[in-house]
């Protein structure tokens, strides 16, 4: 599994996985500019002296109202039984410590010890709205973490003594189950073996010691320059997740700016300048830019340009060279129509000049995560056919536009509904809903999805905490796309995504291909408090067929070889505080077909062309190497190890990709330096993140790479192909057959 792969899981785990682009954009209240802070330290300046450096956290006065709200809330409208007592005490600082420390790097057994007296008093002190000992063990981790990045600063900049790579010893990776240290000495060692490991596995791309020395020194100091910039309210809102958490996953406290982040990831829209931004070194520096933009349509500013002031209309500039991204997009954002003004350092310029950019802020859409469509060409049974595809990464709506009664609103459905339009015009043969990583979103518009493929009828049920049974369905007669359908789902398909698709499956109106889903299962609302909003579990949702979603998720017809599948922790069900599955009364619904009688045929082509397709062979060989290297928990110090292991691997990539090229016709590449040149690879970043790497497949697998016909699409397509071949009249389509 990719690197890539692995950053994506993390980002999708919840009922709305915030995207990387949204992420980017944070807002307060009209306070946001003053409360944004330089910090005092550029990374080349910060001294390597812990005492001076090191200030403790502590918790704002007003924090202590919220917490209490929070509490409220949760007794009040949670959908479980909520007990604030010593076991959710004795769970929150079991969870908190493993948010913290889950790598066990930082915390030491003494100090494990002195917190354990928290263990039956965590739930008394929030009662009292006291976050004291949240900050207290925060505080620790924080000296620890700096303490770390100015021992290994010191030890490539200052420490000539050679690293010794002939020493036959390994690095432990995964230390979530290990001891834990057992004083400070025994932790400098852990940070000693991270070093050498940092530095061998640089050593082998080629760099001298001192090259390496130097670009440790620089990523070193610029990570201790963002730990630095760490403020109470950070804190305050890792312990209140850790809080909330502990009753439900999906529970969680939104501080004013997370909160606006998750209302503009639900709404597709910002105000701002349509450029994404992040963290350089001691700059912020434009990622990349929106296409239509304010950013855009002035042509002046470009990606790697670097920020060192912001201006609010004909105000003075601020200095922002150190500042956190967050902070820098506070100023960067505001009102439509008004005006900021940027001083950057052009890309590519010689570093010495400044020129100033002035935009017009306006509404920014965020197209990444709108409905998309596109026709793939499958080739099945010595002919070709159109299969029309809509990617769908979110289940999103406009609430505000359409609270003003805004007749050009988004939303999935309406976006939705105008694809399949177009697609029909272009005489498609089959319809694919493509699901893969769509993390839910809007409950309403997964119900009102489903009825573009179905006359009407019942699409969900939702129960309350107090045993209210509400079901929502399609009222509407009409019917936007009524032929084949298959929906693609993947393990991190989760929420309103596993409604539309049991809602397809129950119905038997299409097939559900793919893997097992989340299995998410929960509905949240959003609650406004004095100081931000809590997102919190108020029902559960259910199949029209009474079955949760919960913990199990949905089963497609027609499994694929799912790279997923490897990662343990992916799911509801290796959430620990997740609600359980059960079954309610199934609701009246008719089947438009009994497309489960032609599962097993289905199935058996299925799998009759993936034992000799040579894209799912290959990922085959991706998911047993992958599971071959998960049972590894070591990397050697020892270079002529550490070597032999990455040419060991690097034969491996070359021979599986060079195997599915052979099979498919395609020229083979002579070495390892062709592949990785071909997928972009950089291994100076592998070699930093050396767990990534004993992890990391082949960049260009055919589950990523973008540039060629996505394998997942090919057999869905093909499968539908089958459906079509096996009804007794395929010209006919599923709802006409039902209708008659």
């Amino acid at each position: 599994m990719t690197k890539t792969a692995l950053n994506k899981i993390l980002l999708q785990t919840g009922a709305v996985a915030l995207s990387a682009l949204t992420a980017l954009w944070f807002s307060t209240g009209p306070s946001a500019q003053a409360q944004a802070q330089a910090p005092i330290y550029l990374p080349a300046d910060i001294p390597l002296e812990v005492t001076q450096i090191y200030k403790p956290l502590e918790a704002d006065a007003s924090y202590t109202r919220t917490t209490r709200d929070i509490l409220d809330e949760l007794r009040r409208n949670h959908y479980a039984s909520i007990r604030v007592d010593d076991q959710f005490s004795a769970t929150l600082l079991d969870s908190y410590i493993k948010t913290l420390d889950g790598a066990r790097m930082y915390f030491t057994q003494a100090d494990i010890a002195e917190f354990e007296k928290y263990r039956n008093q965590l739930d008394d002190l929030l009662l009292k709205g006291d976050t004291a000992a949240g900050y207290l063990m925060y505080n620790r981790y924080q000296e620890r973490v700096i303490e770390r990045l100015v021992y290994s600063i010191n030890r490539v900049e200052n420490d000539q003594t050679p690293f010794d790579f002939t020493v036959d010893e390994s690095m432990i990776l995964d230390r979530s189950e290990e001891p834990w240290p057992a004083d400070h000495a025994a932790l400098e060692d852990l940070w000693r073996q991270q070093v050498k490991s940092s530095v061998l596995s640089l050593k082998l791309t080629g760099k001298d010691v001192e090259e390496v020395r130097d670009l440790l020194s620089k990523r070193f100091r610029s990570q201790l320059s963002q730990v630095l910039k760490t403020n109470g309210l950070d804190v305050y809102q890792r312990y209140m997740d850790a809080m909330t958490m502990s009753f439900d996953p999906h529970t969680q406290y939104y501080a004013p700016r997370a909160a606006e982040n998750f209302n503009m990831s639900m709404r597709l829209s910002l105000e701002g300048i349509g450029a994404v931004l992040t963290t350089k070194d001691e700059y912020t520096e434009v990622d990349s830019i929106v296409t239509g933009g304010p950013a855009d349509l002035t042509g002046q500013l470009h990606p790697g340009d670097k920020l060192v002031g912001v201006a609010q209309g004909d105000q003075p500039f601020v200095d922002v060279i150190g500042w956190r991204v967050d902070d820098v997009v506070e100023l960067v954002r505001g009102e439509k129509g008004s005006v900021v003004r940027l001083n950057v350092i052009p890309a590519g310029g010689s570093g010495l000049e400044t020129k100033e950019i002035p935009i017009t802020r306006d509404t920014v859409k965020l197209e990444d995560s709108s409905a998309k469509s596109e026709i793939v060409e499958v080739e099945y049974n010595g002919a070709t056919h159109r299969i029309g595809i809509i990617e769908l990464p979110t289940f999103y709506i406009d609430f505000e536009a359409l609270q003003r009664r805004d007749p050009n609103y988004r939303s999935s459905t309406r976006d939705v509904h105008a694809l399949l339009d177009k697609l029909k015009q272009e005489k498609v043969e089959a319809v694919i809903v493509d699901l893969r990583g769509n993390g839910g979103g809007s409950l309403s518009e997964a119900n009102s999805l489903v009825g573009l493929f179905i006359r009407r009828g019942p699409t969900v049920q939702v129960r309350d905490a107090d045993g209210n049974n509400i079901v929502q369905g399609d009222s509407d007669e009409e019917i936007v796309y009524d032929g084949p359908l298959a929906v693609l789902v993947n393990r991190l398909s989760a929420s309103a995504s596993e409604i539309f698709a049991g809602a397809i499956q129950d119905y038997q109106r299409g097939l559900v291909l793919g893997s097992q889903t989340f299995g998410k299962g929960t509905v949240q609302e959003l609650i406004p408090l004095g100081d931000g909003q809590i997102k919190i579990t108020r029902a559960k949702f259910y199949r029209i067929s009474g079955e949760s979603t919960q913990h199990k998720g949905v089963t497609p017809d027609v499994l694929f070889p799912d790279l997923f599948s490897t990662v343990d922790d992916i799911g509801e069900s290796a959430l620990p505080t997740a609600l359980p599955w059960d079954t309610i009364q199934a609701n009246y619904y008719r089947p438009y077909a009994d497309l489960k009688t032609l599962v097993p045929g289905l199935e058996s082509a299925h799998e009759a062309r993936l034992a000799n397709d040579p894209d799912f062979v290959f990922i085959n060989d991706e998911i047993a190497k992958a599971l071959e290297v998960r049972a590894q928990n070591t990397i050697p110090l020892n270079e002529e190890k550490l070597k032999a292991e990455r040419e060991a691997e690097d034969a491996w990539r070359l021979q599986a990709e060079n195997k599915r090229r052979a099979a498919k016709g395609e020229e083979l590449l002579a070495d390892i330096a062709a592949l990785k040149a071909e997928t972009g690879e950089d291994d100076e970043e592998a070699a930093l993140n050396p767990v990534a790497e004993e992890l990391a497949q082949d960049e260009n697998s055919a589950e990523t790479d973008a540039e060629k016909p996505d394998p997942y699409l090919l057999e869905s397509g093909r499968v539908l192909l089958d459906l079509i071949g096996l009804q007794n009249s395929g010209a006919q389509s599923l709802v006409q057959r039902q209708a008659q």
